[in-house]
């Protein structure tokens, strides 16, 4: 043990350890996507499908804040990916996938509300999507990411996932909101009782989950959002975006669902888009061809 210093002072030691206070905001915008995450379970758990739709759409819009906040205070951290990744596995996972057993897995194959294969299908739901974000965190100090470095994504993110998952019930609330009102001014309302029925058959959803839970583990490339803060927006954007708000407010389900189609339709081109990239980078490495010198 070291001897006191002159006049009979000891040291204070320094705590290790500990959060930066500049961390604190974008750990809490974290935890509020963890609580919608969870609350969303709270409601599908009482069959209140809106409000829990509502709550994964919500963590979604917290899990795209947190990260450009703490790049903006310079406060990205292991602990802060840490529990994105768990937020994102509870609120893009577990959340939809028993979101989805309530609303209709649990019928599939059984009259009695149990369905044992209904429950395996959820759970392969939030299965993948723990598999995705242990990729993720594996591959996250990896050097060579060809994707990455393409400016792609490695198969469709968590929240893209979870809002593809749920589209069914995106639409089912939309009919769910014409036959309440008879909108048939355009549409028969036999018809659209007919697609609200479909739409919640365990035949039809169950297979959609799983196709949903392979784009999430699957190698298929897709476009990363790069949105940037400027200081500058130039007029159609602002425009766009004042359009895409006002629909979702008049109408949030048909909105909402039209923009998870249009990103699944996005996939191909984006496949496309990367297998170009791939071959002219292949090009790019292959050394030039020496002609033949031929002998006089």
């Amino acid at each position: 043990m070291k001897p006191p210093r002159a006049g009979g002072r000891i040291p204070r030691l320094r705590r290790e350890g500990g959060i930066p206070l500049r961390a604190v905001l974008p750990n809490t915008v974290t935890a509020l996507a963890l609580c919608s995450g969870l609350t969303a379970i709270r409601f599908a758990i009482l069959g209140d499908w809106e409000v829990a739709v509502l709550m994964v759409l919500a963590a979604a819009v917290f899990d795209g804040l947190d990260g450009k906040i703490a790049r903006l205070v310079r406060a990205e951290s292991r602990f802060g990916a840490e529990l994105d990744s768990l937020s994102d596995a509870i609120s893009f996972g577990v959340a939809p996938a028993l979101i989805l057993y309530r609303w209709s897995l649990q019928y599939f194959g059984s009259q009695q509300g149990d369905s044992r294969f209904g429950w395996m299908i959820a759970l392969l739901l939030a299965l993948f999507c723990a598999l995705r974000l242990a990729r993720f965190n594996a591959n996250i100090d990896r050097e060579d990411q060809p994707h990455k470095s393409a400016g792609f994504l490695t198969g469709v993110p968590a929240p893209a996932g979870a809002i593809l998952a749920l589209t069914p019930l995106l639409l089912w609330n939309w009919t769910n909101e014409l036959l309440a009102s008879r909108a048939s001014d355009v549409v028969p309302v036999s018809l659209i009782e007919t697609v609200h029925h479909l739409l919640r058959l365990p035949a039809v959803i169950a297979p959609w989950t799983i196709f949903v839970a392979i784009l999430m583990i699957s190698s298929v490339a897709t476009f990363a959002p790069k949105a940037r803060i400027r200081q500058r927006i130039r007029f159609e954007a602002l425009a766009a975006l004042v359009v895409l708000v006002a629909a979702l407010v008049s109408a949030p389900w048909p909105t909402l669902a039209l923009l998870a189609i249009a990103y699944l339709a996005t996939i191909p081109f984006s496949v496309r888009s990367y297998r170009r990239i791939r071959q002219q980078r292949a090009t790019a490495a292959a050394p030039a061809a020496v002609p033949e010198r031929r002998e006089p």
